[in-house]
């Protein structure tokens, strides 16, 4: 027989790590879903997309300001668009609420459902 090899476990697998991965993975994703989600908001209201030149373009970016969002998945960054004419106000996020759970969770189970988020 091989010496210096155990009878028993052969892989361990640490179940803290890949949790603690695991939602990172998750947060990470919230963090990116939502961000694109208010670009596209910014790019319906300006008429445009970013960098896009159109006679239908209505109002130009100015910029973002971060804020946090404390969601189940933890605590996310957000890039929120602002816009030089016309306010910006987002349909997803309320503009003073710090904590959502609605959307992450709409997010979550689109996630485990399969669906891409790019």
């Amino acid at each position: 027989m091989s010496e210096g090899r155990s009878q028993g476990k052969i892989i361990s697998i640490d179940e803290g790590l890949v949790k603690s991965q695991l939602g990172d993975v998750v947060r990470e994703t919230v963090e990116q879903t939502l961000n694109k989600m208010l670009d596209a908001e910014a790019d319906e209201l300006c008429g445009a997309n970013r960098y896009v030149r159109s006679p239908d373009r209505i109002d130009t970016r100015a910029g973002h300001y971060e804020r946090t969002l404390d969601t189940k998945a933890g605590r996310v960054k957000l890039k929120v668009p602002k816009l030089r004419v016309i306010p910006f106000e987002s349909a997803i996020i309320d503009r003073y609420r710090r904590r959502k759970s609605s959307v992450e969770e709409a997010l979550m189970e689109m996630y485990l459902a399969g669906v891409s988020v790019r």
